[in-house]
């Protein structure tokens, strides 16, 4: 990228694709992030951002026309990139039927990104919009929003215009400024997020949505039945790994070409659709599938750790969102500290094109960036009446945090909606569902009636940092609830509610500094249960993204089985 004379307001977004976001620097500062389907209630949209772009000039006070760089997500010239690999491909048997289509497509979505920096740039007149290579996005922002003065970063997800997997070094300079530099780079076809999500969308979920749940059938299942299939299916090299176009098609950047091969249809079971019952072959084939994106994950993280030097690891892309595969890295100790921005998909990509704008135009990093996660809309005046809508009531107590932790150990299942809107996929505390591990049938209670949800998805717990060693076998924190680590037998005995049936739980760890009110909440559970240990869900039901409004908010509680909702200092009940 070409620096340039550097003035003021960066807008960085990630629009068009899925997972819009936006987030805005003003004079060197981050101002603020949000996705945008927590304003308009659209899981995953594509839109352009327009809510989150909205909120955030509202925040700074800046005008569009005061918007001097917007950084985008994506680079239309490196999508041409693919056009290179045409050759090879039509040579090979196993993808000359898709060669020329996938060409065509690469080209067909290079025209279409320059048409969406044109679009931008008739939004923004008196802006410079430029493109940002998608890995670089990922890796800024996993670097920036870690403590960290030199690490190793590590990208991994389904395709940034043609990379996949990036391994990088990045190290913050004098001045303020930062050098980030990817060191290797692995093209797409290989990439593992295409493969977890073929697999996903095989097994009868949401492809790009529900990796997850299938992460979690994985721990039900028994991967020796189809081990060796994934070993041809994902082979390691010595770099890196790749795929085998047999078993997992070559990608064409078409809906209306799928991801499955025949004969991996044929060594494994036909297509799961989401109504049918889940079978023991569907749970070996997701256990295979996790056993093989650990050991790759691993494989890369050996490399990162071979090629960048550094002691210290940031994990950026989709796939650092298998929280399993992130605690198989951390429980390796190839890294003294293993960081995961809290935003790793996609819409954390909005703050790394920011960011490296910023980086671009004034050789610094912009401030307040490190280790936080409240980075959206809050609703601090929010005023209801008694009756907000027909059939709840709404009253403000005295002590909520008193309250809410004593009704927490009395049983109740309590959404809470306060501060600023969290970023990423995991609720962090502003807005979530609470309830305690304590009660024999709470995960039952949750899956069945509040989430409405597949019966063997696990819950997080959240801990007091201070305590975690004594429930948690986890060696480093885990603020962002990005790593499933081992339990205590404490955990075993007094609260296996938190605990999957891998023995591991995604813990949550907390501290005062980082959420005041939340860490209240846990030391008056304590005082009241002796467990300063919380279930910790998001503030959604299955299908709907995490409520990011008020009226998000008392939608959940009306259409679910939640008792109670806190909404900034208002208790709400039916």
């Amino acid at each position: 990228m070409t620096r340039r004379p550097f003035t003021g307001s960066v807008l960085g977004l990630c629009a068009y694709t899925h997972d819009s976001a936006a987030a805005l620097i003003v004079d060197g500062e981050l101002v603020g992030f949000a996705e945008e389907e927590r304003l308009v209630g659209d899981k995953h949209t594509s839109a352009y951002p327009a809510h989150a772009v909205r909120w955030l000039l509202a925040e700074a006070a800046v005008a569009p026309e005061q918007i001097t760089s917007v950084g985008y997500n994506f680079q239309a010239r490196r999508y041409l990139d693919a056009l290179a690999q045409a050759p090879g491909q039509l040579v090979r048997p196993a993808t000359r039927g898709r060669a020329v289509a996938r060409a065509r497509s690469f080209v067909r979505v290079a025209r279409r990104t320059r048409a969406r920096l044109g679009a931008l740039s008739a939004r923004f007149p008196r802006a410079w919009v430029t493109g940002v290579r998608h890995h670089r996005a990922h890796g800024l922002y996993a670097f920036a929003s870690s403590a960290y003065q030199d690490a190793a970063v590590l990208v991994a997800d389904s395709l940034g215009e043609v990379q996949t997997t990036t391994i990088g070094h990045a190290r913050h300079t004098a001045g303020g400024g930062c050098q980030y530099r990817i060191v290797e780079a692995i093209d797409d076809p290989a990439s593992l997020g295409y493969a977890y999500g073929a697999v996903t969308e095989h097994l009868g979920w949401r492809r790009g949505d529900e990796e997850g749940t299938v992460m979690a059938l994985a721990a039900l299942g028994d991967p020796t039945r189809f081990r060796p299939l994934f070993a041809r299916a994902i082979p390691i090299t010595d770099v890196g790994f790749a795929l085998d176009p047999d078993l997992l098609a070559l990608r064409v950047l078409s809906s209306r070409y799928g991801r499955i091969g025949e004969a991996f249809t044929a060594a494994t079971c036909p297509p799961r659709h989401p109504n049918d019952p889940i079978e023991q072959v569907h749970r070996d084939l997701a256990a295979a599938l996790q056993e093989r994106t650990e050991q790759v994950m691993l494989h890369l993280t050996r490399r990162a750790r071979r090629v960048a030097g550094s002691r210290l690891l940031c994990v950026g892309g989709g796939v650092a969102a298998n929280c399993v595969a992130i605690g198989k890295i951390v429980e390796a100790g190839l890294f003294d500290e293993v960081h995961v921005p809290p935003a790793p998909g996609d819409g954390g990509t909005a703050i790394g094109a920011a960011i490296a704008v910023h980086l671009a135009g004034s050789g610094t990093v912009p401030q307040a960036l490190t280790e936080r996660c409240y980075l959206g809309p809050a609703y601090p005046e929010l005023t209801l009446p008694a009756e907000p809508r027909p059939g709840l009531s709404a009253h403000r107590p005295a002590h909520p945090a008193r309250m809410l932790a004593r009704e927490l150990a009395g049983g109740r299942i309590v959404g809470v909606f306060q501060g600023r809107l969290e970023a990423g996929p995991r609720a962090l505390g502003n807005r979530s569902i609470l309830a305690s591990p304590l009660l024999p049938d709470v995960v039952g209670r949750l899956n069945a009636t509040v989430k409405f949800r597949e019966a063997f998805r696990p819950f997080a717990p959240i801990v007091l940092a201070d305590a975690a060693g004594d429930y948690f076998t986890l060696p480093q924190p885990a603020p962002y609830m990005s790593i499933a680590c081992g339990v205590t037998q404490l955990t075993r005995d007094t609260i296996p509610a938190v605990v999957h049936t891998n023995h591991t739980a995604r813990v949550q760890t907390l501290t005062s500094q980082q959420n005041p009110f939340l860490a209240q909440v846990l030391t008056e559970f304590a005082a009241l249960t002796n467990t300063p240990v919380l279930i910790n869900t998001s503030l959604n039901v299955k299908g709907k993204p995490i409520c990011g409004t008020p009226q998000m908010a008392l939608d959940c509680l009306t259409t679910s089985g939640l008792d109670a909702l806190l909404m900034q200092g208002w208790w709400i009940t039916k």
